[in-house]
Parts: C-alpha cells; sequence; structure tokens
C-alpha cells in the first residue's frame, strides 16, 4: 500500500525557518522525480520545489528561489528560510510518474501519491 507522509510544519515567526520532511511507503522515493507544493485557502495548489530522481536536477518557484532547498536524505526535505506570511499554505509532496529529472515547473496533474499535507503558519 502506498502511503506519503508530509511532516515538520508548524508556527513560525516571519524570518523564521521550517525544515520539512516527505516519507513513503510501498514505493521508493528514490525512483521518482518528488515535488513539493502548497496550496494556501482560496488558492490553486501551486509547485514550488522538484528533484530529480537520481541525477540530482532541482527546480524552484520564483517564490522559492534563494530562501527554500530540496534534497534527498532518505527523505526527500525542503528547507525554508527566511519565511514569509505569504508563505503559510498546507504543504505537500508527490511523486512525479512521468519525469525522473526536474528541470522546469510540471503540471500538477503529472503528480500522483498525495500525502495528508503538513501545516506552515508564517506569523508574528
Amino acid at each position: 500500500q502506498v502511503r506519503v507522509v508530509e511532516s515538520g510544519g508548524g508556527l513560525v515567526q516571519p524570518g523564521g525557518s521550517l525544515r520539512l520532511s516527505c516519507a513513503a511507503s510501498g514505493f521508493s522515493l528514490d525512483d521518482y522525480a518528488i515535488g513539493w507544493f502548497r496550496q494556501a485557502p482560496g488558492k490553486e495548489r501551486e509547485i514550488i520545489s522538484c528533484i530529480g530522481a537520481r541525477d540530482g536536477s532541482t527546480y524552484y518557484a520564483d517564490s522559492g528561489q534563494g530562501r527554500f532547498t530540496i534534497s534527498r536524505e532518505g527523505a526527500v526535505i525542503l528547507r525554508m528560510n527566511n519565511l514569509k506570511p505569504e508563505d503559510t499554505a498546507v504543504y505537500y509532496c508527490a511523486a512525479n510518474l512521468m519525469r525522473t529529472r526536474c528541470s522546469t515547473s510540471y503540471p500538477v496533474h503529472e503528480f500522483a501519491y498525495w500525502g495528508q499535507g503538513t501545516q506552515v503558519t508564517v506569523s508574528s
């Protein structure tokens, strides 16, 4: 049975940092490009970062460029620095079943195996 679990969210002040983790069972994260997404209330789910299966390729949306870092450390980790109130959202990870590289933004429909998400709230 496939299961994805995101963790590491929480309440942080503006300028703070969080480390999100994406773990999976029932399949290997290493076999797929993995994306991190977020969805704020009333907004569509958007991709913010992606990491390739085994080639080290990465993608960052403009919103996270220079502040977010994605890596593979067993789990797929998203380190977020200098957080802003507009980063407040539920954060999800998912596997791209169609690609093994990440070089650009891929549509949400290419991703599967969604978890329940982890809430990130940036507020003073």
